[in-house]
Formats: structure tokens, sequence, C-alpha cells
């Protein structure tokens, strides 16, 4: 396997994709995609591929259906409740404890390396891959250069497209290994390929980093990334409480931390146990609103979670499966019924808010934080309890306002 200069070439490609990025142009269909993949050629070339990693550009053609999955519906839109009822099943909570059984060796020896527990790792590859069963049959080299050419998000699949090419050219994975999701993502756990060329450890000393065929290198390897976002040893990441009828709404934010023992004296518990009042900071995270299911956040959610995955919905989700690994019961739904936005509503209020002077980033359908940032300003100036959850009763007012 020929060795490649990690920290070099990175930044060679930080400056060869900034070069490309001001040189090339987009496109939303086939036009001018031979174009930009002989200049890509040219670009990767200069940040050091081989003429082996080249090789991968050979014959790739445009690939309308990425397009249209990169548009279509998220399942991400789901509210909470909703999408852990999909996502944390009976099945993934006795197979995942069993896979923690079976190897527990390899996750006690992760967890010492790296601090991160097992439970958290087997809940990202029940949620990426269904522990394997799922790793996707997309060609990686087809789908990321049409995501690169394609003008939505170009620079970020840029550098995945060199990434892949990287990963390639180092000997990582042979080329019938280049496939997975759609959005060219790889392995057990789904490592894009920029993540994967930087972070991936080869954790059963067999020369290679393979986070397909291997759950050594894989767990191992989704724990080293998460230490990278900035997972801490032996802290904690979510806690289930209860909530007061009365808070103050606002300071429930995963922006916004309090000492524990302020949460305490604002009425939150334990939601199976007493809440520790000590000066340990924690974020109030209501993934439904005031009415719906409550966590306390720590930084390694706010963080580590985050960066795996920016999708608040995902992200407490997969942290809600990890509690229920290590034991925990199942979720409270909460005080009261909530009304969620579907999918349309959900776009519907951000045209509004966009009509109003806050910027949402897309109009997609997704409450992601800048949407829910928006949402708590209309709150606090119409005089609601400013929890950053949009409901049906809240798409009203706003259309009334």
């Amino acid at each position: 396997m020929r060795k490649l200069g990690f920290a070099a070439l990175a930044m060679a490609g930080v400056i060869a994709m900034g070069g490309a990025a001001e040189a090339a142009t987009c496109g939303n269909s086939a036009k001018g995609f031979d174009g930009f993949l002989k200049q890509f050629r040219k670009e990767a070339a200069a940040a050091g591929i081989s003429a082996r990693g080249l090789s991968l550009l050979d014959g790739v053609q445009y690939q309308p259906a990425i397009i249209k999955k990169d548009r279509s519906q998220s399942v991400f839109s789901l509210n909470f409740l909703d999408f852990q009822a999909r996502m944390v099943s009976d099945y993934r909570i006795k197979e995942g404890r069993a896979i923690l059984q079976r190897n527990k060796k390899l996750f006690d020896r992760i967890q010492q390396q790296y601090g991160v527990p097992g439970a958290v790792l087997v809940a990202f590859w029940a949620f990426e891959t269904d522990f394997g069963k799922v790793l996707g049959d997309f060609e990686t080299i087809p789908s990321l250069a049409t995501l690169a050419w394609d003008c939505r998000r170009p620079d970020r699949f840029r550098e995945q497209l060199l990434g892949a090419l990287r990963l390639y050219d180092n000997g990582d994975l042979e080329r019938e290994d280049m496939r997975g999701a759609w959005a060219g993502e790889i392995g057990l756990t789904q490592f894009l390929p920029k993540e994967y060329f930087e972070n991936a450890v080869d954790f059963d000393g067999d020369g290679h980093r393979n986070l397909r065929k291997s759950v050594p290198d894989a767990m191992a390897s989704s724990a080293a990334l998460l230490v990278k976002h900035g997972w801490q040893a032996n802290q904690p990441f979510i806690e289930e409480v209860t909530v007061p009828k009365d808070l103050p709404w606002d300071q429930a934010d995963i922006a916004i931390q309090h000492p524990r023992s302020q949460w305490v004296k604002w009425g939150v518990k334990g939601a199976h146990g007493k809440l520790k009042a000590d000066g340990f900071p924690a974020s109030l995270l209501l993934p439904m609103g005031k009415d719906g299911p409550a966590f306390l956040a720590y930084e390694n959610f706010t963080k580590a979670y985050l960066l795996w995955n920016e999708s608040l919905v995902y992200s407490t989700t997969a942290a809600y499966l990890a509690t229920r690994l290590m034991g925990a019961d199942k979720i409270d739904p909460g005080r009261a019924p909530v009304n969620p936005l579907s999918y349309q509503q959900i776009k519907e209020m951000q045209q509004i808010l966009v009509s109003k002077g806050f910027d949402v980033g897309d109009v997609d359908g997704k409450l992601g934080r800048a949407t829910r940032q928006a949402v708590k300003q209309e709150q606090i100036r119409m005089g609601w309890p400013a929890d950053s959850y949009p409901t049906v009763e809240f798409l009203a007012a706003l259309k009334r306002s």
C-alpha cells in the first residue's frame, strides 16, 4: 500500500479545490459534465493523485437519478416521535445488545483508547446500515462526480470526490469496494470519502483501513471521528428529563447552556431517577417543543453528535437508541399531544419566514437550526412560549400575523 502524507495532501486538496471552485462552473444537467470532469482531473493530478487514482474517472457519466434523490423529500422531515418509532425497533435494540455482548472485548478496547462507549457506536451502525445489511450499491465515483457538478453543493462534493480518489490511490479500497449510499457514503457506518481518508484507522492490524468489511476498523474509526468532533471520555451525552408547565422556554436551546442546578431550580427533573443539582453544564433539548419529550443535552451531543449528522431529529434519535442499548426505558411522549407540521407545511412556513426577512437556509421541509431560530424569534414577537418548535397552531397564527 502506497503511503501518503495525510496533512500535506489535505492542504493540497483545500488549495486545489479552492481553485476549482473559482475556475469551474456547475450545471443542472449532463451538459458540460464532461468538461467539468476534464478540469477536475487536472486539479486532482495537481493535488497529487496518481494515474491509478485518476483512472477511476474514466468513463464516468452524469447520473440524473442521483440528482432526483438529492431533491427528494427526506425522512428527516418526520417529527421526533414518528422518526424514533421507525428507527428504534425492538429488533435493533435486541440485535444491538447482542452485538455488544458478542464483541465485548473489542468495544472495551475501543472505549479504553477513544473514550466512546460501544452503545454509541452500535447505535450509529444500526441507523446507517442496519448493522451492515444495507451498505448501498451506488457507484461512489459517478454519484460524487454528479453531485460535484450540480450547482446545489458543488464545493462540498468536489472535496469528497477528491477524497474518494485518494482512498483508491492509497490502497485503502479496491475498485469493487467503491460503492455505497447515493451521496457517496461508504462502509458500515457510512463515512464520506474525505472523512474516511483523514480519520479512518486500521484497528484489526491487517495493514488496510477497510470500513466496508472490517467491524474493528469501522467501529474504531467511528470513535476516532467522534473524538475529532469533540467527544469527551467519561462524560454524558443525553439524559431524559421531565419539564414543568412553566419554564423560561427561550432558554430551551441547544446553543444555550446552564448548570444542572439551574435546570433543577426551574423544575426540570430526571425521567428515570433524581437529576443531579450540580454545576455540570447542559442544554435543554425539546425535539417537539414544550409539550413533547425532553432531554438534557451535554457537549458530547451538541458537539460530537451534531457534527456526525446535523439533523436534530437524526442525532436525537441515535442518542436515544444508544441509551436504550445501555438499558434505559422507552421514551416518555410528553405532557400533551403535539400537532407537528407535515413536510409541505414546514416548507410553507419556511417560505413565510423568508418573506419576513429570516434566513432559514434551503426551503427544504426540514426543521434545521436556522429554521428553529426563526421560529423562536417569531414566537417571542407573538408572545408565545419560545420553545423553537412550530406546530399546526403556530403556522395558523403565523399566517394571520
